[in-house]
Order: structure tokens, then C-alpha cells, then sequence
């Protein structure tokens, strides 16, 4: 994880798309599937948002989640999310460049492909 500066983060607003692997604004920071597996979520996720000074707090462009079970442990929750991270930047990342997505203050409006 690299913080980013104040005049980076102006320099390059809404242009910089950082996958964050919870569902947020669940789990915000570092180790969400540790703190999700301690917490005996159902489900997990991916967020996919624009990156602002503020950790893990930028307009949301797309996320995804699914279903976990008390077998699953923290790898499995680590391999499961990887596969969400994947999907959820690739599609906010082509969401950016087919312009289709708006940022009205703190949230984003996505248009359909």
C-alpha cells in the first residue's frame, strides 16, 4: 500500500483507480480479510474507487462480492478476493476509459456499456 501525497492526489484527481479488497466501507485500511474472517462476514468483496487523500475514501466506480462459509479460513478468503479484485479493476478501469463514469462529489455515476 503507498500513501499518496496531498499535491499528488490534486495533480491527478480522479484519474488514479485503486483497488481496495473489501467491500467498502467495510474493513477500510490493511488485513480486511483478517478482520473480515474474525468478524464472520458471509460475504466479501472488492472496491474499486478513485484514490484520494483520505485512505480508502474516493468515489466508489465498481465492486463485486461474494458468499463465504465458516470453513472457509483466511486463505481462502485471500484467494476467493483475489478473483473479485481482478474483475472489479478491470471493469472500473475500462469504465474510466470508455468515459462513462461521472464523480458527483463523493460517489460516482457509472453509465452502462
Amino acid at each position: 500500500m503507498q500513501i499518496l501525497s496531498a499535491a499528488f492526489c490534486a495533480e491527478y484527481r480522479n484519474r488514479i483507480i485503486n483497488i481496495h479488497h473489501s467491500f467498502l466501507p467495510a474493513f477500510v485500511g490493511s488485513r480486511p480479510y483478517h478482520q473480515a474472517h474474525e468478524r464472520g462476514v458471509k460475504l466479501i468483496g472488492a472496491t474499486a474507487h478513485y484514490a484520494t487523500l483520505d485512505l480508502d475514501q474516493g468515489p466508489i466506480i465498481e465492486q463485486d462480492i461474494t458468499r463465504v462459509g465458516h470453513r472457509d479460513d483466511v486463505s481462502d478468503l485471500i484467494r476467493k478476493g483475489r478473483t473479485l479484485e481482478k474483475n472489479v479493476l478491470v471493469s472500473a478501469v475500462r469504465a474510466h476509459l470508455d468515459e462513462r463514469v461521472i464523480v458527483d462529489e463523493h460517489k460516482c455515476i457509472v453509465f452502462s456499456e
